[in-house]
C-alpha cells in the first residue's frame, strides 16, 4: 500500500479566486451559465468542495461530465433547491 508522507498539494483546475470570480458572474446574470462546475455548485450552495463531490459521486448532486470536468446543470440546482426549500 501506498502511504503519502508529504501534505497534500491540490492540482485544482479552478482555485478559490476562479471560483468567486464565476460565481459572481452567474450571480451577475443567473441565465447566461446553463452549467457550473462542481466548486462553484459547492460555493452556491454553501457546502465545501469536497462534500459537493461526495454529493454528485453518490448521486445526490446530479452531474454531468464533459470531456475531463464535471459540470451541474443551473436546472439541477434550482430543482435540488426548490425540493428543499
Amino acid at each position: 500500500m501506498f502511504y503519502c508522507t508529504e501534505p497534500a498539494r491540490f492540482n485544482r483546475r479552478e482555485t478559490r479566486k476562479e471560483v468567486a470570480v464565476i460565481v459572481q458572474e452567474i450571480e451577475a446574470a443567473p441565465e447566461a451559465a446553463l452549467t457550473v462546475s462542481v466548486p462553484a455548485a459547492a460555493k452556491l450552495l454553501g457546502i465545501s468542495r469536497n462534500l459537493a463531490f461526495d454529493l454528485v459521486r453518490r448521486g445526490e448532486l446530479p452531474a454531468t461530465r464533459l470531456g475531463r470536468r464535471l459540470v451541474v446543470s443551473r436546472k439541477a440546482l434550482d430543482r435540488l433547491l426548490g425540493d428543499r426549500v
